[in-house]
């Protein structure tokens, strides 16, 4: 007995590493679809490195974020996850996060405006898994019909050819749909100006800035001019059929919808659309840069092995294998060189918009700063007699009071 007793107690000296023989264990969250397949790159890691198994455990995106703050609350944070981009700021500031190692992967081989998303405070947090961006999806038959053989690359032109579109459209034909539950075509706009959305060290909105408001009214524009139809993404029962309808003609939405696209428009018609960049006030710019990244948590004793599986994820090969199961978009430019993607006509605006892409603000009140924008700015859309300065300033008393315990917590940590 006293013999086993002091393999147990030198096993937990050892720092709770697994026993000899055994391999060392992995956990890995991941979520919704990405969840179910990563599991058929695993057998590769595992046969490249005989001493680690993976175990992936799948979240639905719904409930991912409190599970993982309740995991880190009770100290039971798997060793790797998969984080949303815009999650990684509130991970990092409850310190629960891994610096990455610049041995891990090559930084410069990545999108800047993607990495960026990891970088906090001069540090990276995290490595991208895949991009997310948004960009025109458009019928390229309609907007012939209406007079233009290309898409628009600045705003003037795109007003020009949605008022060309409206024209001969009649009153329920639109030239663009830009649902107001979706804060992220409003959140392109911005990105495409100078001024921060945030102020005074990311204490204070900074919507009431000459930017963010030419931003707002361009998109109020939008539908002021009847170009959009001022409704949201669930009072339209089949976003597809009304694209297959003519509908719209204009679609800002992410890769996702290449596939379902491709899946769910008739024959007749997939010749007669395509992607483009964003325009922007003066050409082609930015968009919003999403997608998720991989992580590794400070209290996993299993570091090394947790940090070789994010390594194995990030090889180029493996991402394309990863786009090739899911349709996401890879991170690393080399990985678009590949013919499979160079081949894509769908894709390549796509490859185009992230060399252009910019993170939101970093902090972890972010998502519900852009969800209190969408609200007041569908408010404004639909009727409530709200001007762009009253918008403005709504938003930024919201974000105010969102970053009310930040400004508390600041001044605190400067206090002598």
């Amino acid at each position: 007995m006293r013999i086993i007793l002091t393999l147990v107690v030198a096993w937990i000296v050892a720092g709770c590493q697994e026993p000899p023989g055994n391999p060392t264990v992995v956990q890995f969250w991941a979520m919704g679809r990405e969840g179910e397949v990563v599991r058929e790159l695993i057998p590769d890691f595992e046969r490249a490195h005989p001493g680690i198994r993976a175990e992936v455990q799948q979240l639905p995106w719904s409930a991912a974020h409190q599970k993982l703050l309740t995991a880190f609350a009770g100290d039971a944070l798997p060793d790797v996850a998969q984080l949303g981009n815009t999650w990684l700021p509130e991970f990092a500031a409850l310190h629960a996060l891994d610096p990455v190692e610049p041995s891990v992967v090559d930084a410069s081989d990545y999108f800047p405006g993607i990495w960026q998303t990891n970088v906090v405070d001069q540090t990276a947090y995290g490595v991208p898994w895949y991009v997310d961006t948004r960009l025109l999806f458009y019928r390229s038959d309609l907007l012939a019909a209406a007079g233009h053989e290309r898409p628009p690359t600045t705003w003037g032109e795109w007003t020009d050819m949605l008022r060309a579109i409206k024209r001969r459209g009649g009153p329920h034909r639109y030239g663009a749909l830009l649902p107001l539950n979706e804060y992220e075509p409003l959140l392109a706009l911005a990105l495409q100006q100078e001024a921060p959305l945030l102020r005074d060290g990311d204490t204070r909105g900074n919507f009431r800035s000459e930017d963010f408001k030419r931003a707002l009214r361009f998109y109020r524009d939008m539908f002021d001019n009847g170009f959009a139809p001022a409704t949201n993404a669930n009072q339209i029962s089949n976003v597809w059929d009304e694209f297959a309808r003519g509908s719209f003609t204009f679609y800002i939405t992410g890769p996702w919808s290449i596939g379902e696209f491709k899946r769910r428009l008739p024959a007749s018609l997939q010749a007669s659309w395509m992607t483009a960049p964003l325009p922007g006030p003066a050409g082609p710019s930015y968009s919003v840069a999403g997608g998720s990244s991989l992580v590794v948590f400070s209290d996993s004793p299993r570091k090394k092995a947790a940090w070789q599986l994010v390594q194995y994820l990030s090889q180029r090969e493996v991402q394309l294998r990863f786009h090739t199961l899911t349709g996401n978009l890879p991170p690393r430019r080399s990985a678009w060189n590949d013919e499979r993607l160079r081949s894509d006509v769908h894709a390549r605006a796509f490859r185009d918009q992230l060399e252009r892409v910019k993170p939101a603000s970093k902090v972890p009140e972010w998502e519900r700063i852009a969800t209190d924008m969408q609200l007041v700015v569908e408010h404004m859309v639909q009727g409530s007699g709200l001007t762009i300065d009253e918008a403005a300033a709504e938003i930024d008393r919201r974000a105010d009071r969102i970053l009310e315990k930040r400004r508390w917590l600041l001044a605190r940590k400067e206090q002598p």
